[in-house]
């Protein structure tokens, strides 16, 4: 199966049927990390983090993907890879084309996602759903107030308010603690 018919796949909805075919791709980044003195699970998690990365760009509406599947998820593995060994250096960064920017501007963003759920983890269940009602469900402070159990909507407010600090202080936290 060719890049474009994996690519409608994705468009018509039948992501477990493209991830199948992409997988046809592993062996190959196998290799790679292997090459680079990783082990199998190292390129089974890269490969993992790759896909993520891939599908969250895809459901981007202004993403268009420039190579193809392999290139593409080549690319993405080796900064992964090279990001986790903190093997980068000046030079290198700075000799990146275009395309590679791209890929690796989207292994750093998701790092940053995968910060911000372990933060979002680390709060207290009050705090989870409290979030999850404001951001998820877009519930109004009213009603957070009275499926909370606050007084008012202003302690809804304020309670949202202190759980994003909170949210930022450890996301900051494990931040630096990664650094």
């Amino acid at each position: 199966m060719n890049d474009k018919q994996i690519l409608e796949l994705f468009q018509n909805g039948q992501r477990e049927k493209a991830f199948s075919k992409l997988y046809g791709l592993y062996p190959k980044i196998e290799a790679l990390i292997l090459s680079k003195g990783g082990k199998k699970q190292d390129a089974h998690d890269v490969f993992q983090e790759a896909l993520i990365i891939l599908n969250r760009n895809l459901e981007k509406s202004d993403f268009k993907l420039t190579a193809s599947f392999y290139t593409y998820l080549y690319s993405v593995s080796r900064f992964i890879w090279k990001d986790t060994q903190k093997k980068f250096s000046k030079e290198e960064l700075n000799n990146f084309e275009t395309t590679e920017i791209e890929y690796f501007h989207s292994v750093l963003e998701e790092k940053k996602y995968q910060l911000a759920e372990r933060a979002f983890l680390e709060l207290g269940a009050r705090c989870q759903q409290l979030l999850q009602l404001f951001y998820s469900k877009a519930m109004p402070f009213k009603g957070i107030a009275e499926v909370m159990q606050f007084k008012s909507e202003k302690i809804a407010k304020n309670q949202k308010y202190k759980c994003l600090e909170k949210a930022k202080d450890i996301y900051q936290t494990i931040k630096t603690v990664q650094s």
